[in-house]
């Protein structure tokens, strides 16, 4: 008999039919809660989620023979891990199968942040040619200052690559990288002062929970620029609509926001803003190496191995 696995989200029909001739696949149901298992999956062996639906202790009293929480993106600020980890539960995610992807798509938004890009296309589209006082000049990036705040992964290839766009490049984290040549700062709030690009690339977390607030934002200040690829909760949401209405940083790009898919009407109607759907990973080599990854750890879990993408333990 196939083992039952329990979708918690919508997958690709490619996906989906690779997983259905392996196990008895439920769902999807999006997002799976504690009150509304169905009974049909209470017996579910694996869960296949996203980092952004809650996973908690509750959930997996819900799911009595759970033995594996597979998240399919890089993330899982949803899950307690502690928890899981307790009960025996693997962790998977995507760890950095989306990084390249993610990396290239931010310093799209940096450019078309920095660069005005958005203001171009809406006078062109408007019928506007541009003129010197209509669209103004910008600073541009090179000899600018990129600070990334998270340098994994993702952190580490927007780094690399600002460096090539002739960037000075700094970091901070909860601690220096080993034989990373970028320069360390010790604080958020001092790195803001002393970069003009501010790149967030930080897991979710409570400890980063709106970390990039109104001090750090004015000490972005009137010429800096935000970009958000990470997680929606990292930025104090209402203190950055203020700061673009107010012209406290020259502009953001954001695909990721605080309660999506909901977005702010007054973020929209912002001028100094790029936006985007959380598209960051839509790229068919991200997307086929998270689907690769996904079926290998089921198939590790399942034939009692230990997948090599497990989250440590919390």
């Amino acid at each position: 008999m196939t083992p039952p696995i329990l979708l918690a989200l919508p997958l690709a029909t490619r996906l989906r039919d690779r997983l259905s001739a392996l196990y008895q696949v439920l769902g999807p149901f999006s997002p799976v809660t504690a009150d509304a298992v169905p009974e049909a999956a209470r017996g579910a062996r694996a869960l296949v989620t996203i980092g952004g639906h809650r996973t908690d202790a509750a959930l997996m009293d819900a799911l009595p023979e759970l033995g594996m929480i597979a998240c399919y993106g890089t993330g899982f600020e949803g899950v307690d891990v502690s928890e899981a980890q307790r009960r025996g539960i693997l962790v998977t995610h995507a760890k950095d199968a989306n990084a390249t992807s993610v990396a290239e798509f931010a310093m799209g938004l940096v450019i078309a942040a920095a660069r005005d890009m958005g203001k171009g296309e809406r006078m062109l589209r408007a019928g506007q040619w541009r003129t010197i006082d209509k669209m103004g000049l910008v600073q541009g990036l090179a000899g600018r200052r990129m600070g990334v705040y998270g340098l994994g992964s993702i952190g580490m290839k927007i780094a690399t690559r600002a460096a090539a766009f002739e960037m000075e490049v700094g970091y901070h984290g909860r601690a220096p990288k080993p034989g990373v040549a970028f320069e360390y700062h010790p604080t958020l709030l001092g790195m803001a002062e002393w970069c003009d690009v501010l790149v967030v690339a930080v897991r979710a977390s409570a400890e980063t929970q709106h970390a990039v607030n109104a001090e750090v934002l004015a000490a972005l200040g009137k010429r800096g620029v935000v970009v958000n690829i990470a997680r929606g909760s990292v930025i104090d949401e209402a203190a950055l609509i203020v700061a673009l209405e107010q012209g406290v940083i020259h502009g953001a790009g954001l695909d990721v926001f605080e309660h999506e898919p909901a977005i702010p009407e007054r973020l929209l109607a912002v001028p100094n803003a790029v936006l985007t759907p959380h598209v960051a990973a839509f790229t068919l080599l991200a997307q086929r190496q998270q689907q690769q990854l996904l079926l290998d750890s089921l198939a590790a879990f399942f034939a009692g191995e230990m997948p090599g993408n497990v989250v440590p333990p919390a």
